[in-house]
């Protein structure tokens, strides 16, 4: 095969059923995860709307193929999947955090934090963008450039992002634990802490 004359450009695959296909069969298992851990049991989780919603993703994909970034395929179809979901939502009456699937696949320790009760308590008592990064962190295994590219921002916007909201995951843990057994976390305690200058969180592309 001839060497490429440096300073030449590579042409890409063109975007056709083929290129779909291949797009399909490597990323659907974790769009269609994504959903299943979102939607509450009883509520579209491992059922139609599920399906339904991970089909949209790809739907999505294939109108706007020339859109889908060569090499990040998966953060842009993550993406995706956030304005889908939220979409969903709207149509749906509010869900509580309780209502969080318990059980998340390819189980590690991470994902069995998120299965425990008193976790799920503290989560509630987070911003909604702190919990859409540490459940992509957690439950998607996002990291880096992909985490970056799902949220829209920077490698480093992202890194920090994730640090601070692990840092406020800890304070409205030890907030809890403060409260003793009766599971009540003091919210406006936490918020006033997620509300101070210093951590407030980088914005997100659109927003």
């Amino acid at each position: 095969m001839p060497a490429i004359p440096p300073g030449a450009s590579v042409t890409p695959p063109p975007r056709d059923d083929a290129w779909f296909e291949a797009l399909f069969t490597t990323h659907t298992t974790a769009v269609y995860r994504y959903f299943r851990r979102r939607l509450p049991a009883g509520s579209g989780g491992a059922g139609p709307d599920t399906e339904d919603l991970t089909a949209e993703v790809f739907a999505t994909a294939w109108r706007r193929r020339e859109d889908v970034p060569e090499g990040a395929e998966l953060p842009w179809l993550y993406r995706t999947a956030g304005f889908v979901l939220a979409n969903h939502r709207r149509k749906m009456r509010p869900v509580l955090v309780a209502d969080v699937p318990e059980e998340a696949d390819d189980v590690d320790p991470q994902a069995l934090a998120l299965t425990d009760d008193h976790v799920r308590r503290v989560l509630g008592v987070l911003t909604p963008r702190d919990r859409r990064i540490l459940l992509l962190n957690a439950w998607d295994g996002l990291t880096g450039d992909q985490l970056a590219g799902v949220l829209g921002v920077s490698r480093g916007g992202a890194d920090a992002a994730l640090s601070r909201a692990r840092s406020r995951l800890r304070d409205a843990w030890a907030a809890q634990s403060r409260a003793g057994d009766t599971g009540e976390v003091p919210v406006a305690t936490v918020r006033a802490r997620t509300a101070a200058p210093a951590s407030r969180p980088v914005q997100e592309a659109g927003h």
